[in-house]
């Protein structure tokens, strides 16, 4: 008999519904983003990439924009298995540790949307689902005329909102989820990074965010130990999560979940 986690991964290769290309359509796209910087978009990403490949889904991971040092695209391209090089997994890369549009005028240089979008959508056709990573938070800047709100738009992509679980964390997940658009908002999940060491509104968090939002799209992950984070295998917690995270997110089509007033 399989292990269980092997099983759950079923699904991940053959979603239902119109999302695969290969087949004439659209690659599935997820946007993670933050409530801030530092707030384990990376780390999620990496998971999601991993978890989607393990099932035998093509898959990018990319960071389009980014600036300082390039080691979060590197953790997405190994993640990803290596099938982009590290320039196409960040294409867009700055030296200075500014928010991106800041150490793009450092160098003279300017990003614009439509440049962005045309790139992400050219890796769109090229693999079944692609994973994309903000910089930042949500508001932060990346070009001269958008953040990563008006780049999920443009995607049209699943906003994945990632925000350490930890007190101020209802109010910070809250805002940015009422930053987006309605139809990005009503699609939007909510992950809470859980730290090594729980506090009390660690554990009262994610019932307390679900009574806004509705409970199927507030995720809490566990701490997860640096050694787990690249393992060739998931602690089966882990696993669980991400398949609670993934499988209603395949199966969107078009529907909005209602979301209560924010």
């Amino acid at each position: 008999m399989k292990p269980a986690h092997s099983t759950s991964r079923v699904w991940l290769a053959r979603p239902a519904g119109p999302c695969l290309n290969g087949r004439g359509m659209k690659a599935r796209m997820w946007f993670i983003t933050g409530t801030d910087t530092g707030a384990g978009k990376t780390v999620l990403a990496a998971l999601l990439t991993r978890h989607l490949r393990a099932g035998g889904v093509r898959v990018a991971a990319l960071k389009p924009i980014g600036s300082g040092r390039r080691d979060d695209a590197r953790v997405l391209r190994t993640a990803a298995g290596g099938v982009l090089s590290l320039d196409e997994v960040n294409p867009w890369h700055f030296r200075v540790p500014l928010a991106p549009l800041l150490a793009a005028r450092r160098e003279k240089r300017r990003v614009r949307l439509r440049e962005v979008v045309a790139y992400v959508q050219q890796m769109r056709d090229r693999f079944e689902a692609v994973v994309v990573e903000g910089a930042g938070g949500l508001l932060s800047p990346l070009g001269e005329d958008f953040d990563s709100r008006e780049l999920i738009v443009a995607l049209r992509a699943i906003p994945v909102i990632v925000c350490p679980n930890r007190l101020g964390a209802v109010n910070q997940a809250r805002l940015a989820v009422s930053a987006l658009p309605e139809e990005p908002a009503c699609k939007a999940r909510v992950v809470l990074m859980s730290p090594r060491h729980p506090e009390t509104a660690s554990r009262t968090n994610a019932e307390l965010l679900g009574e806004f939002l509705g409970g199927e799209r507030v995720q809490v992950f566990p701490w997860i130990a640096l050694k787990s984070r690249t393992a060739a295998t998931f602690p089966a917690r882990v696993m669980r999560k991400l398949d609670e995270l993934v499988k209603p997110m395949l199966e969107i089509a078009g529907r909005c979940p209602r979301t209560p007033g924010l």
